[in-house]
């Protein structure tokens, strides 16, 4: 029972991992609606607004989820950064594209949430353990996640031919490049024959 000016709590059957393992079951994100989502958890409409802040908020709240499942619970160390950012590389793979829509939704651009900052702060680890100095761990990340992130969605897209392309040899590629050690010189094109 609540007391006057109270306002009611969220219903006991719902939790965020409820609503995170019912929106994953609808099949495609892209498409989801929180109508839907409320009748698939057997809720109101209302009743689901308690819990989250609109569509916006679940897709939120599966990010947060998918990121606690691919992040690696060990700590990355200088003699095995590079397979702990394997790991967390496949389980990305595995993941996102385990989730219809997910992988296309996040390749484009969008507010972060607690799971990004989760995943950056430990892929910058994973570089800094590798020796990169603090900037380059930070850049790295950053090509890290862009590359990856933008990998996944066009492959769940299937931008990349109907085949889909070995991401074995995708991350192979990525990793060897990284991390970045020296700053090139930017904005200067190189000079032309015979200048």
């Amino acid at each position: 029972m609540t007391g006057p000016g109270k306002r009611p709590g969220p219903p006991a059957r719902l939790s965020r991992g409820a609503i995170v393992e019912a929106a994953l079951a609808s099949g495609d994100l892209e498409s989801l609606s929180m109508r839907q989502l409320a009748a698939r958890l057997g809720v109101s409409h209302s009743a689901l607004y308690r819990w989250v802040q609109g569509r916006e908020g679940v897709i939120d709240l599966i990010s947060e989820t998918l990121i606690d499942r691919i992040v690696p619970t060990d700590a990355p160390t200088p003699d095995n950064w590079r397979a702990w950012l394997g790991r967390l590389a496949w389980a990305a793979h595995d993941e996102f594209l385990a989730t219809p829509g997910y992988a296309t939704r996040i390749s484009r651009p969008h507010r972060h949430t607690r799971g990004f900052f989760t995943m950056r702060d430990a892929v910058v680890a994973a570089f800094r353990a590798g020796g990169a100095d603090p900037e380059s761990a930070e850049q790295s990340w950053y090509v890290f996640g862009t590359v990856l992130v933008t990998w996944l969605g066009a492959q769940e897209q299937r931008l990349l031919g109907d085949a889909p392309l070995r991401f074995d040899l995708f991350l192979d590629s990525l990793l060897r490049g990284l991390p970045v050690r020296e700053a090139p010189e930017y904005g200067t094109r190189p000079s032309a024959v015979g200048e």
